[in-house]
């Protein structure tokens, strides 16, 4: 039996995986259990590896760096992959005050952090762990540890850095939702009426797509092309239907327009404004639902890597009569399909046509949902490569002695980004199912998170030692509160948010799943996760950087 007590006792490769395994399974178990409703989730594994660390369980100290890097890059890539379609979408003009709301929040941390470092005589690496265990930012903590470790050598600033984030994070996740609570009592909400107002203003959105009957009133369009009429509107439109000389079909751009047509437009809503002036007023007439239409509706699913770096208007299949794309989902976001837009493996689109045409470009568009289940690593490493590279990079700031690098978090995250975006130009296929993609989010932050914990847990002692760990405690409810009180009160009063939109609003900012599974619960309806959506990615982003930044101007 000599052997299997040395397996658990002694140093070797197999030990190491043994206790890593052990802290992230029972870290995961302990994971799912609720107190109230709320769960600290993965953070768990931190936890265990703290105690293990506590009671003298020590491994392979090249092994678990390894690991921790290891798990690191993984996660940040895969989460760059996750939430770069919706980054690039966020910054668009309607996004501006959710993001800028956020960025508020983002702000306001890092201003307490900096004014809390200046008076209590902590370490700004202290002070950043405690901040990013406030807003539940485990990427911020990865990303400070990673550029306190390029410009120092002192390994204990970044395992006090750990202990910090630690004592701070498990009132940020409750702290959110306190915050939620607070709010709703300060301004009196009553959830009946804040969801008629909400659906009033869901109603009232102008790049809602929508889509309208229009009867040809304007006789100077008889026998112009359809194509005509979008170069004339230049927002993208899609005809999907037109009862065109006694039949009902699906046009083409070329179709010649004549006397007597209705047109079936999607488009934003903002736009039938200027197709009434142009074309003519509603129809009575429903060209969906007539029983003389022979026209059927079906979403399909790319998965033809053939199509993926095209134009639609480029590819000759899409120009053929007997069917319309109507829709396009992607990432979340529902767009008008048109000639410049290049589709994507896994968007969603919606054809409408006849049989034998839904059938012919279903063929064409691929909609093998079985193909996307099986993920191509090696886009995935390659983009990791030119993430490690970029990081790699040494920049010169003004007053900073040596030259700063961005690091395994900052440039993983910068380039899936980027390949999420704009990989299909360049023939890399980063798409993963959201399956797959958690899968490895959820095995990089585990290793990442056992691996600091195993590292920091024989100095947990210290951090109470002369009560200032019960400080920490108070800055970490100060950080966690204050900025997520006073936009919450900005977006209320000024910007005419409604409590779901505030909500969704909080979460996001805060980077944190059970605050917005919280509200969810509370508003009964989906508002909180749009917003959330929109300003995850950035607040992301920037409680990274700001991570960052605070150890390279303070250190």
């Amino acid at each position: 039996m000599n052997w299997l007590v040395n397996l658990f006792t002694q140093h070797s490769f197999a030990h190491t995986m043994i206790v890593f395994s052990l802290v992230i399974a029972i870290g995961i178990m302990l994971g799912k259990v609720k107190i109230l409703g709320i769960s600290l989730g993965v953070t768990w594994v931190l936890f265990i590896g703290l105690l293990f660390s506590f009671l003298g369980v020590t491994v392979e100290t090249e092994l678990q760096d390894f690991l921790k890097e290891f798990g690191l890059v993984l996660f940040v890539y895969t989460l760059g992959l996750q939430v770069g379609p919706g980054f690039f979408a966020s910054l668009n003009k309607n996004a501006i005050s959710n993001n800028f709301l956020a960025g508020l929040i983002v702000l306001l941390g890092i201003l307490i952090t900096i004014v809390f470092f200046l008076i209590s005589g902590n370490s700004i690496g202290i002070m950043t762990g405690i901040m990013s265990g406030a807003v539940t930012n485990t990427p911020g903590l990865a990303a400070a540890q990673t550029t306190m470790g390029n410009i120092s050598s002192n390994s204990s600033g970044i395992t006090t850095m750990t202990l910090a984030y630690a004592v701070a994070y498990p009132f940020g996740v409750f702290g959110i939702i306190v915050s939620m609570l607070l709010l709703k009592r300060i301004f009196r909400i009553d959830i009946v009426k804040e969801t008629e107002l909400q659906n009033k203003l869901q109603n009232l959105r102008e790049d809602k797509v929508i889509s309208k009957h229009l009867k040809l009133e304007n006789k100077q369009l008889i026998g112009k092309s359809i194509h005509q009429i979008f170069e004339m509107i230049k927002t993208p439109i899609v005809v999907s239907r037109m009862y065109h000389k006694g039949e009902i079909i699906t046009p083409t751009p070329k179709e010649i327009i004549a006397d007597g047509d209705v047109m079936l437009i999607v488009a934003p809503k903002n736009t039938f404004e200027q197709l009434q002036i142009l074309i003519g007023s509603e129809s009575d007439m429903n060209l969906k639902d007539s029983m003389d239409s022979k026209l059927v509706s079906s979403h399909v699913t790319v998965t033809n890597k053939n199509i993926t770096h095209k134009r639609i208007g480029d590819i000759p299949e899409f120009n053929l009569h007997d069917f319309t794309f109507t829709r396009l989902y992607r990432a979340g976001t529902q767009l008008v399909p048109n000639g410049n837009i290049s589709l994507q493996l896994g968007d969603t689109v919606k054809v409408v046509g006849s049989p034998e045409g839904l059938q012919r470009i279903t063929a064409v568009l691929g909609n093998s949902v079985k193909r996307l289940e099986v993920p191509d690593l090696a886009p995935i490493f390659i983009g990791i490569v030119l993430g490690i590279l970029l990081g790699s990079i040494p920049f010169q700031i003004p007053n900073i002695p040596v030259p700063v690098k961005i690091g395994l978090a900052g440039g993983p995250l910068l380039v899936a980004l980027a390949l999420s975006r704009f990989g299909n130009k360049v023939y890399l296929n980063n798409y993963t199912t959201n399956s797959a993609n958690l899968m490895l989010r959820e095995l990089g932050i585990s290793l990442f998170l056992a691996s600091v914990g195993l590292a920091s847990g024989s100095k947990i002692a210290e951090a109470f030692t002369g009560s200032s760990g019960f400080i920490w405690i108070m800055m970490g409810i100060s950080i966690t509160l204050l900025p997520l009180l006073i936009t919450g009160f900005v977006a209320k009063k000024y910007f005419k948010k409604n409590f779901f939109e505030i909500c969704g609003l909080l979460a996001g900012a805060s980077t944190d799943p059970p605050a917005l599974a919280f509200a969810i619960k509370t508003a009964g309806n989906d508002t909180p996760s749009a917003i959330y959506a929109t300003v995850y990615p950035l607040a992301m982003i920037l409680r990274i950087i700001g991570a960052q930044l605070l150890i390279l101007f303070f250190t």
